[in-house]
């Protein structure tokens, strides 16, 4: 008999365990607490280390081939002059791959085909986790339990597999900062690929998608749980003096289509990312602020690592101390350099501290920006073969 895991979460992490376990000879079984795959948000940037991520998993093909990619842009103040060019051709020659943009919905449904069939339980919410022996775990979900010999909790930002394992964690904290998000009813006539408009404590920015729609977001400097009644008039009325494209990606926008979410992050990192033989994945163990776009790139080099742990040690407790080994000191490091971005970036809002951004912007060169975006992008991934 062979090794079994169950992995608590059917989001992109999760997906994406699933699949490196299955490709080094285990048996997995996926619980998603959802009953219906809404494939909830809109659109995701992937950059060159979750492309190779996802080469090692076997669906980077398919997912190139369902992105477009952003070889054109950059950040701009709200009047529309430019801060920062983006090079993508240059990225291209550093890396071997622009960022990519994909529709979340598309990576959802690319990363579901990559699972064996049947390995998907929808509606399963997993209620307890625990350790009952030296080498199995129970997951106890609706009327019935798994045991497995590994349980990999990728069950988001709000993990309840996480608050069992650390119960005196503070958990999940507000950023300061609310999005709003969307993609567009029909496609956009856009002059680039990829655009952030940076102004007082509030961002707008755009991915241009490979049918021509766009997504874009809305970042403000807003407490938790603020909420509008009519999201897509209050945003026409902050950004209606701001450059184009933006009125036009907003009235090319349905007002049901309005996603809103505060922004939270783990800002306590945690002491392990692995108790006995569970293992926390994604945001469950380093959920992160969205300013370097690197949340889902690191959820699949957690997925990449994990797998290529266990099919090269030899037991299960060494490759979980591996993993967290390898994951925890650079995932946490990007989480850290993703809030130092948002500080410089959507948060700033007192004019002097954002002239002087501005001005730094522009006088630094963009091989020099290159380089800042090597450092999160240059991740080269285990094999799994």
């Amino acid at each position: 008999m062979g090794n079994t895991a169950v992995v608590v979460g059917g989001g992109i992490g999760g997906l994406a365990a699933a699949i490196g376990l299955h490709r080094i000879g285990w048996d997995v079984t996926v619980l998603e607490r959802s009953s219906m795959l809404e494939d909830a948000g809109a659109g995701i940037s992937l950059a060159a280390n979750g492309l190779r991520a996802l080469d090692e998993l076997g669906v980077g093909g398919a997912v190139r081939d369902a992105s477009r990619g952003q070889y054109s842009g950059g950040t701009r103040t709200p009047r529309g002059g430019w801060l920062a060019r983006m090079d993508g051709s240059a990225l291209e020659k550093a890396v071997g791959t622009p960022i990519m943009g994909i529709p979340r919905s598309t990576l959802h449904r690319l990363l579901r085909e990559g699972l064996p069939a049947g390995s998907l339980a929808i509606g399963s919410e997993a209620a307890t986790v625990e350790q009952v022996g030296p080498g199995t775990v129970r997951v106890g979900y609706s009327t019935t339990a798994l045991e497995a010999d590994l349980v990999v909790a990728a069950d988001g930002i709000g993990s309840k597999v996480r608050g069992q394992l650390f119960p005196d964690h503070p958990g999940p904290v507000h950023s300061g900062s609310t999005v709003l998000r969307a993609i567009t009813e029909h496609a956009v006539d856009l002059r680039t690929d990829f655009e952030l408009t940076w102004g007082r404590g509030a961002e707008f920015g755009h991915i241009a998608f490979l049918d021509g729609k766009a997504e874009w977001h809305a970042v403000l400097s807003l407490p938790a749980g603020t909420r509008f009644a009519d999201p897509l008039t209050e945003l026409r009325r902050r950004f209606h003096t701001w450059h184009d494209p933006i009125p036009v990606l907003l009235d090319a926008t349905r007002p049901e289509a309005v996603l809103h979410h505060d922004v939270n992050e783990l800002r306590t990192p945690l002491p392990s990312y692995t108790v006995g033989r569970i293992a926390l994945l994604g945001d469950a163990a380093h959920a992160m602020t969205p300013n370097l776009g690197q949340g889902a790139c690191q959820a699949l080099e957690d997925a990449v690592t994990l797998a290529a742990a266990l099919g090269a040690t030899s037991t299960v407790e060494a490759a979980l101390a591996r993993y967290d080994a390898e994951r925890r000191p650079r995932s946490q490091a990007v989480a850290g350099a993703a809030r130092q971005a948002g500080r410089m970036g959507q948060q700033l809002s007192h004019p002097l501290a954002v002239t002087l951004r501005n001005a730094a912007m522009r006088l630094t060169p963009s091989r020099a920006t290159t380089r800042m975006i090597l450092r999160h992008h240059a991740w080269v991934p285990p094999s799994l073969n």
